[in-house]
């Protein structure tokens, strides 16, 4: 069985961690992290549905049954070496072939390999067996970030953006100096939140580039492609939160891309999705509402801060091949649709992704909020009503 938690991808990852670790001047103390990676973890987590705890098994079976063969194999052949060698006075004998042992070969494993891909097969089928959920949820991709959309269950219609929290994000960009959280690069602002014991249906898709999701105490991991539909599924039989990340190499920030599923009781999810509902309705606003300039900076701050900082920076700087907007001429530019241009449809061949599932009021908030903040004092106000307008051309 193929390991949810060790690609290539994230091993590059930890080595280069490791090894920095290893260089630097301070030790980072951590913990095991519950519903996440373990310290010096060497094996797949035992997990919290049945199929994760079938790999498990599988992983360990056949570890046990390859470790058996190999030591039988090796030691009838290091034994036969030494006990045939020509110092001692043996001969090579000289004969062609034997029915017996060809058949033995032949027919002892054919009969492992049966007993190998029967309990495998059984698992890889109802790996893929994603009918009669309980819930389905869209997750998309994007760089670099999550969204879900709460597609069929209870909850229908619910969706929202999750990042990885701003605080660990400027901890890391600072070098990771003092103590580390257990949660290190694993908090979000919005977990994937689902009820214990339903069969939880993900659809998976991608904005830009090929991501993953995986969360390995869930037994899953499924591509998200451009274009393409995939899905996988889950029944967390245990509360509690859990961890993943994607396991796609996807660009620069692919660390900083977390998965964090809530796992609650049936009340407490009915409580959260009336939450959210309400929440929902409140942040409905009428596009042709006129905002004064104070009231849509406080919102675009706010809306910068979940979805741009982690690549222009607080301080609008940027970093690397990411341009400044401190100081940029499509920002100051009188000609709002230069800038909502950009931030609907995103730039430099996606290196800017796009944001259209943002809402006209936040997109409006948020280039309004850069045209005034920093050196961009311009006085400029941005209506949602040009943003609607923007996504009609």
């Amino acid at each position: 069985m193929k390991s949810n938690w060790y690609t290539p991808a994230n091993l590059l990852m930890v080595t280069g961690t490791a090894i920095g670790a290893a260089f630097s001047g301070a030790a980072h103390a951590v913990n095991d992290l519950a519903g996440g990676p373990e310290v010096r973890q060497l094996n797949l987590p035992v997990g919290v549905t049945k199929i994760a705890q079938e790999q498990y098994f599988l992983h360990n079976a056949m570890m046990i049954l390859c470790t058996v063969i190999f030591i039988a194999v090796f030691s009838v052949m290091f034994y036969s070496i030494w006990k045939h060698r020509k110092s001692v006075g043996h001969k090579a004998a000289n004969f062609h072939e034997s029915v017996v042992v060809e058949v033995v070969w032949t027919i002892v494993p054919f009969i492992i390999v049966i007993l190998m891909a029967l309990p495998a097969t059984k698992v890889l089928v109802a790996q893929k067996d994603t009918t009669n959920a309980d819930l389905t949820i869209k997750a998309t991709g994007y760089q670099w970030k999550w969204g879900y959309d709460y597609i069929k269950g209870e909850g229908e219609g619910l969706g929202f953006i999750s990042t990885l929290k701003a605080d660990h994000r400027a901890f890391s960009d600072a070098g990771a100096k003092g103590a580390v959280p257990d949660n290190y690069l694993f908090a979000v602002d919005n977990p994937l939140v689902v009820p214990v014991d339903r069969k939880i249906r993900i659809i998976t898709t991608a904005n830009d580039v090929i991501h993953a999701f995986a969360v390995p105490q869930f037994g899953i991991k499924q591509d998200a492609i451009p274009g393409f539909v995939r899905d996988t599924w889950f029944r967390a039989e245990t509360v509690g939160d859990y961890y993943g990340q994607c396991q796609e190499l996807c660009g620069k920030e692919h660390a900083y891309m977390p998965i964090h599923v809530k796992v609650v009781s049936a009340a407490d999810y009915s409580a959260w999705v009336d939450g959210k509902r309400k929440e929902a309705a409140a942040k409905q606003d009428d596009p042709n509402k006129v905002w004064a300039l104070p009231e849509i900076l406080a919102r675009g701050e706010k809306v910068y801060a979940s979805n741009c900082a982690a690549c222009h920076q607080a301080n609008g700087k940027g970093a690397g091949p990411i341009k400044p907007l401190d100081g940029s001429a499509i920002v100051t530019d009188a000609d709002h649709n230069k800038q909502i241009a950009v931030v609907l449809n995103g730039a430099a061949n996606g290196a800017m992704p796009a944001w259209k599932q943002l809402s006209d009021t936040d997109i409006a908030a948020v280039v309004s909020f850069t045209k005034n903040s920093w050196s961009n004092k311009t006085g400029q106000l941005v209506q949602p009503a040009e943003v609607l307008a923007a996504r009609g051309k």
